[in-house]
């Protein structure tokens, strides 16, 4: 489960990166204005991108099919330390010693997490009540996230736009654990399932979002505040929904709380590290 999940933070790491350098080649649109999509699609930059995504997407539901979203989830947040090095890949540059500290300090807070967290199962079927209330909390949260991201500009907006995507896709992917649960059936009809139909509609909008954030500041910005959303959204939506459970041991909870402290830290000196991007002519 953990190389799966590992191995979807990598692809979706660089796949970040393309789009991201995709975006910023584009005319900047609103945050749900759909015609930046229209013009990424035809972008083979762009199109490029999804290679490595939609590899993502298998490792991710591989992972999700083994373990739990409230570990699943975390391991895959080294997708942003992995981003470090891949930016450095792209720009054909050493990479500082400041991004090697950053993902010495993650991964050290990752792998704390995963020791201590002893994250059991939840329930195979989520009860349709808590779904509409994290639905409804979730879309409070987005919409605030994009109204407020109106009213500021540059890194501040893409971080806006980072969190209200990173809540989308932790939405999407508590979706793909429910339905890959084997407890709707036939193909057909998990297919024909409202979470099949909820699952295209917030995966749309965590994408759009997530295109709109890219064009906002450096990569650091909306990638960071997406990385840090997604696990602990998806640890309250796992235990809210599916009925998760991490350690109840005391000194296990404090560790938990300081391998939290570190992954941030990794964060904040992945995201201070990462120089800003050149914006190239569309």
């Amino acid at each position: 489960m953990i190389a799966f999940a590992l191995a979807a933070a990598f692809s979706f790491a660089l796949s970040a990166a393309l789009h991201q350098r995709a975006a910023t080649q584009q005319p900047r649109y609103g945050a749900l204005d759909p015609r930046l999509l229209l013009r990424l699609v035809r972008s083979r930059l762009w199109l490029s991108g999804w290679i490595p995504d939609s590899a993502g997407v298998v490792f991710q539901v591989l992972a999700l099919r083994l373990g739990a979203l409230a570990v699943v989830q975390p391991v895959m947040a080294s997708g942003l330390f992995m981003a470090v090095l891949i930016e450095a890949a792209l720009r054909r540059s050493r990479v500082a010693s400041r991004d090697l500290l950053a993902v010495a300090v993650g991964v050290t807070g990752l792998t704390a997490f995963l020791l201590l967290a002893d994250t059991r199962p939840g329930v195979s079927t989520p009860r349709p009540a808590a779904w509409a209330a994290v639905a409804a909390c979730a879309t409070a949260i987005i919409s605030a996230c994009v109204l407020a991201a109106h009213r500021v500009s540059g890194a501040a907006r893409g971080a806006l736009l980072g969190v209200a995507s990173g809540l989308a896709y932790s939405l999407a992917a508590a979706l793909v654990k429910d339905l890959t649960g084997g407890h709707h059936g036939t193909l057909l009809t998990t297919v024909l399932s409202w979470q099949s139909a909820a699952l295209v509609v917030i995966a749309a909008i965590g994408l759009l979002l997530n295109q709109a954030a890219f064009q906002h500041g450096r990569l650091a910005a909306p990638l960071t505040a997406l990385t840090l959303t997604d696990p602990v959204a998806s640890v309250i939506v796992g235990t809210t929904i599916l009925g998760e459970t991490l350690t109840t041991d005391v000194m296990r909870g404090i560790g938990l709380v300081v391998a939290a402290v570190t992954v941030a830290v990794g964060v904040w000196l992945a995201a201070a590290a990462t120089p800003t991007p050149q914006r190239h002519p569309g």
